[in-house]
């Protein structure tokens, strides 16, 4: 992370134990630490980024973020993880606030600058960024705990559903994934925190929905991703093969740099 004068974006990772799909998901074991240690990993390494911290209400997080030296705001119980988020933000300075989904532990630190750098161009009619890739595996189409999204020609977001989003009616579309990553404004969280969940959002369990139905702008921000959202044991697992994967390719590389050094090339 390194400071940027004249503004100050912080990333919040809110987390809690009673995942309806993962109970405990934030304190299960990727590779030998907690997912959640992965995340706040990706935000470090984010250079527009000042500060992570984690936002929980429970207290078995809070004590495994105290032994991983991790900043952590307690909080009340939420809906959503944003609403979280907004709580925190009462009560840690910022200009804005980079919600990084705790189950996201192969974010790119890339897009996370990509969504800070777009906070600071955002229009006045739009109160959040949302990072997107997109999806080309058939499989994660139809997999409801995958949200798609549809863009308009602003690039705004039209609609988020978990069910496959265009409908295949007369070709097959490009399908787009929604990424646990959003941006907010100070005065943008603040504003979402007081509206109320409509009918879509209680319905879809998305929460950038609650924007769409009010009326405001979600500025959709295209970035690369290639990695697992762990919304479930299987998840997890498939998480751990490519972080064996990763470390072994890592390993490889090292190997490679060290035979070309001794080699004089």
């Amino acid at each position: 992370m390194t400071a940027t004068a004249g503004r100050r974006h912080i990333a919040v990772i809110p987390c809690r134990w009673g995942a309806s799909r993962f109970p405990g998901k934030p304190l299960a074991l990727l590779g030998d630490m907690p997912l959640l240690w992965h995340v706040h990993q990706r935000c470090q390494e984010a250079k527009r980024i000042d500060d992570a911290v984690v936002a929980t209400d429970d207290e078995r997080i809070e004590a495994a973020c105290r032994r991983l030296g991790i900043p952590c705001v307690m909080t009340g119980d939420h809906p959503t993880g944003t609403d979280r988020v907004a709580e925190c933000a009462q009560r840690v300075q910022a200009d804005a606030y980079i919600n990084v989904q705790g189950d996201e532990p192969f974010i790119a630190p890339a897009a996370i600058d990509a969504v800070s750098e777009a906070l600071v161009h955002l229009s006045a009619e739009t109160l959040a960024v949302n990072a997107y890739a997109k999806l080309d595996d058939a499989a994660s189409v139809i997999d409801h705990n995958v949200v798609k999204v549809v863009v308009g020609e602003n690039g705004n977001a039209l609609m988020f559903s978990r069910q496959p989003i265009p409908y295949p009616r007369g070709h097959r579309p490009n399908y787009l994934r929604q990424l646990g990553l959003y941006g907010f404004t100070r005065s943008g969280l603040d504003l979402f925190r007081h509206l109320e969940q409509g009918p879509v959002e209680r319905a879809e369990g998305v929460e950038m929905l609650r924007l769409v139905e009010h009326g405001h702008g979600v500025r959709m921000l295209p970035v690369e991703d290639e990695g697992i959202a762990v919304d479930t044991p299987e998840d997890l697992e498939r998480a751990c093969a490519m972080l064996r994967s990763q470390s072994q390719e890592s390993l490889n590389s090292q190997r490679r740099r060290s035979r070309d050094s001794s080699s004089g090339r």
